[in-house]
């Protein structure tokens, strides 16, 4: 393996090996003297610089630890850190790279004030886990926090849990906070309080009692006692309806022309009468609350707008008659004014009432409970549980600490190797994390599939790839939904079309539907671009036929149409006595037009095929010439566009930044996109039961021996054959030439007899 890597000294004379993957040079990180200094290797030799958090097959919370800024992209600078950090902390770095999520005790550096601490929480871990005496703590240990953190001990979070809380009715309080104002979940994973809930909570209890001991101290604001809001909500039922009564009232008593107008037109009742109404329809509503007129009291009992009843006798019962008697039977607009002033204090007190979002949930504890928190002293108390735990702070989060170096110890050299270079990718000895799953589909599967998050954004970069994409809608059974990209790598794209369905499988194994919705067409290889123009060419002639079979039959279909439509005028024009129409005569021209154009047809068939046999042995030079010159254009475009397949815009569109020219040439291209073969060891029987039956042979074997006689008689006769040929076989062949020609030429110029003289003719002259 060595001798496949380049050593380069890095700024501080640190010995870079490289590998040349991919058409580019990528760093190896070997060991943990590269880790080191890591930090150190020029940023140009990156092969990333920037990776989003999202759409990659790698842990998520290690992501989280690695996202500082929580911008939701990993930069380098942030690798750089988290590398440099767990080399602080770790005696040797070297221990990252076998990527295990078991970090033992005597690896953690002591010696540094952050190692320090993640000893002491890992033995604290294992004190808690019953284990004192281990000397290795596990990822599953350090997530084990309702061990860790139980419910009853301080965690440095500065949640109070129930458990944690020894005094009964404080419990309770505790309890009533997190009913209320809602609960903060607590590192045991318990929903306790924190100080911002219980200041929320507080408050609103002292802002409530507040507001409620008003009722006692102003006896005014409740005129009617615990019967007032009840007789608020009647008031405000129907007051906008009896304001509007008294305003027209006054208008009829400045001008009476305007009575009739105010208790609305003849017309508009005819309109009303002229269909179907319940009492309760939204016009008649409208109408006044009582007939208009000047200086008239507005009656309570009798004469009111039947939409209104119901509302006008609550407010008389429970407005009307506590504040003025049962006797009282219409409303002036003094006593109007007299009513709203016995309500506008308790109107202000209920406006005055606290409107936060958990005012109404607390105050629905009931007054009495209120009073009795208030008068306790759980505030103090809980506020000091709550300092109690953020004193251990520090002490529990170097849990925290220690939890991310396991992380990191785990995952992060594997980080590496698909972010600083692409060898995990390039050696595929493991999907890289940017590979989602695999797709079956047409007798393949592709590994190289990736998540599209933007799909504007994608479809819009990748061209630049100059690979043959499929996008791809999968669902699962229970509704989830993604997309995906699937590169074609080797093989052909004959019946790759859009709503085509496949099985796409994800790195966790789960199986989804996988529907082709788009195709973005580029060369897969070489032996596909080769025979591309005769598939072009043999798409072209079956479209074409199709298309002039589809106007054949049109045309067909239009004659016997005319046909049908004509019959009953012929069948009449035999009735009365008339001829029928001359049927057309074929046109001679048209017969010898044809024969000019197969004729014309043949001959150049068979100039061609005389070129062709003229070559003599170099024949089947000149047929690969020809399948070269057809097919040579579309291999070399596809050559060149094959030298350019790059990884880089594929993952561009998903929001990397690549810092390298990725290459997917066509032999690792073969093993991103694997065609189906038959497994080692298999049989295979050629018989197919439903095959078309084979015709007979002979017919074809005595073509092709025609041809060949015909060929190898046009080649010995041109002499092309001599110098292949023994002379003595030539000589036989030479005389049974002449003899042939020698047996023709007589026969050929035999005279024909003369004709006898006829009977008939006259004596000689």
């Amino acid at each position: 393996m060595a001798k496949k890597f380049k050593f380069v000294p890095g700024t501080s004379g640190h010995p870079w090996a490289f590998a040349k993957m991919g058409g580019f040079n990528q760093v190896v990180i070997q060991n943990g003297e590269d880790l080191k200094h890591l930090g150190e290797l020029d940023q140009k030799l990156w092969c990333a610089l920037s990776c989003p958090t999202k759409g990659l097959e790698f842990d998520g919370a290690t992501l989280e630890c690695l996202d500082t800024d929580k911008d939701g992209r990993i930069r380098v600078n942030e690798v750089k850190a988290a590398v440099a950090w767990s080399c602080q902390c770790l005696k040797d770095p070297g221990v990252m790279i076998p990527g295990s999520d078991v970090l033992k005790i005597s690896e953690i550096n002591a010696e540094t004030d952050d190692g320090a601490k993640i000893m002491a929480s890992a033995r604290h871990v294992l004190a808690c886990i019953g284990n004192e005496a281990g000397d290795s703590v596990s990822l599953a240990d350090v997530m084990n926090r309702a061990a860790i953190f139980a419910e009853k001990d301080f965690n440095g979070d500065g949640i109070v849990p129930p458990g944690l809380v020894q005094d009964e009715a404080l419990r309770a309080v505790l309890s009533d906070i997190v009913a209320t104002v809602g609960g903060v979940a607590d590192r045991s994973g318990v929903a306790g309080v924190d100080e911002t809930s219980c200041k929320t909570f507080f408050d609103l209890v002292a802002a409530l009692t507040a507001w409620n001991a008003r009722v006692s101290a102003e006896p005014a604001i409740c005129p009617l006692g615990d019967a007032t809001a009840g007789a608020n909500d009647a008031l405000a039922a129907v007051e906008t309806k009896i304001n509007d009564f008294f305003a027209r009232c006054r208008l009829a008593a400045f001008d009476k022309r305007s009575i009739a107008a105010l208790n609305r037109e003849e017309k508009d009742y005819l309109a009303m009468a002229a269909r179907d109404m319940t009492i309760s329809d939204a016009e008649i509503q409208a109408l006044p609350l009582a007939t208009v007129d000047a200086g008239k009291p507005l009656p309570l009992v009798n004469g009111l707008n039947p939409a209104w009843t119901d509302r006008m006798t609550a407010f008389r019962e429970k407005v009307v008659t506590p504040l003025l008697g049962a006797s009282v039977t219409s409303l002036t607009p003094e006593q109007w004014a007299t009513i709203g002033a016995r309500f506008a204090d308790f109107r202000q007190w209920m406006a005055d009432r606290p409107s936060a979002p958990a005012a109404t949930a607390i105050e629905g504890l009931g007054w009495d409970r209120l009073a009795q928190i208030a008068a306790m002293d759980a505030a103090s108390a809980l506020a000091e549980l709550i300092a109690g735990d953020l004193a251990v702070k520090a002490e529990a989060e170097a849990i925290a600490q220690l939890e991310k170096l396991v992380r990191f110890k785990a995952h992060i050299y594997r980080l590496l190797n698909n972010f600083v270079s692409f060898t995990t990718f390039y050696r595929r000895e493991e999907p890289a994390v940017f590979q989602v799953g695999r797709l079956f589909l047409d007798t393949r599967s592709y590994d190289m599939c990736v998540s599209v998050l933007d799909m504007a954004k994608h479809t819009m970069m990748v061209g630049s790839s100059r690979m043959y994409l499929m996008y791809c809608d999968c669902v699962r059974p229970s509704g989830e939904k993604k997309q995906i990209a699937a590169a074609i790598t080797d093989g052909d794209c004959d019946d790759i079309i859009v709503g085509r369905n496949g099985v796409f499988y994800d790195r966790e194994g789960r199986d989804w539907d996988a529907t082709i919705t788009k195709i973005v067409d580029n060369p897969i290889g070489i032996r596909q671009a080769f025979w591309s123009p005769y598939k072009k060419l043999m798409r072209f002639i079956e479209e074409t036929m199709a298309k002039r079979a589809a106007a054949a039959d049109a045309a067909s279909d239009a004659k016997l149409k005319g046909a049908a439509t004509s019959a009953p005028g012929t069948v009449a024009a035999a009735a009365d006595g008339k001829a029928p129409a001359t049927p057309k005569k074929l046109d001679i021209g048209v017969v010898a037009a044809i024969g000019v154009a197969v004729g014309g047809i043949t001959a150049a068939f068979g100039v061609i095929m005389q070129a062709l046999f003229g070559l003599g042995i170099w024949l089947p030079v000149a047929l690969v010439g020809i399948m070269l010159l057809i097919s040579g254009p579309s291999m070399a475009m596809a050559a060149l566009k094959l030298r350019q397949r790059n990884l880089g815009p594929l993952l561009d569109a998903n929001g990397w930044a690549i810092n390298a020219k990725a290459k997917v040439n066509i032999i690792f291209g073969k093993g991103l996109t694997r065609l189906a073969v038959l497994p080692d060891g298999s049989s295979l029987s050629m018989v197919d039961p439903w095959a078309k039956k084979k015709r007979r042979k002979w017919p074809w074997v005595l073509l092709m021996i025609v041809l060949l006689g015909a060929g190898g008689y046009l080649l010995w006769n041109r002499g092309d054959l001599n110098p292949l040929l023994p002379s003595s076989m030539d000589r036989k062949l030479s005389n049974i030439a002449e003899t042939l020609k020698a047996g023709a030429a007589p026969e050929a110029a035999t005279p024909a007899p003369a004709a006898e003289p006829s009977a008939a003719a006259p004596a000689g002259n």
